[in-house]
């Protein structure tokens, strides 16, 4: 399975309800998205994670190309700062080594 971690955090307090009103439509997608096996999200030091689980790269590609992920994709870089991390692992992380993951190997976009 192919695991992503997702670090993202509003530009500035004005970007934070642009950012609320695109990244949860975002999340709900992920929980119903074909192929998703594993979705959740939590705030660590201010950043908010998304840590999900996909049966391939090809469902997780689908996600992320369509419906509200794709219109938050298109407006993220005026609102928001992130970086992300995928691997492929036959098991869903802790958190705490999710983190650690993140915040060692993540492509800032």
């Amino acid at each position: 399975m192919i695991i992503s971690i997702t670090g993202l955090k509003p530009k500035s307090f004005w970007h934070t309800l642009p950012f609320w009103y695109r990244a949860i439509p975002s999340f709900s997608q992920a929980k119903k998205a074909k192929g998703n096996l594993f979705c959740e999200v939590k705030q660590i030091q201010g950043i908010q994670h998304t840590l999900t689980a996909w049966e391939n790269m090809e469902t997780l590609r689908a996600f992320v190309g369509s419906g509200p992920h794709l219109k938050a994709f298109k407006s993220f870089r005026k609102i928001a700062t992130g970086s992300t991390y995928h691997y492929e692992n036959d098991a869903v992380p802790s958190w705490e080594e999710a983190r650690r993951l993140w915040e060692e190997n993540y492509k800032e976009y």
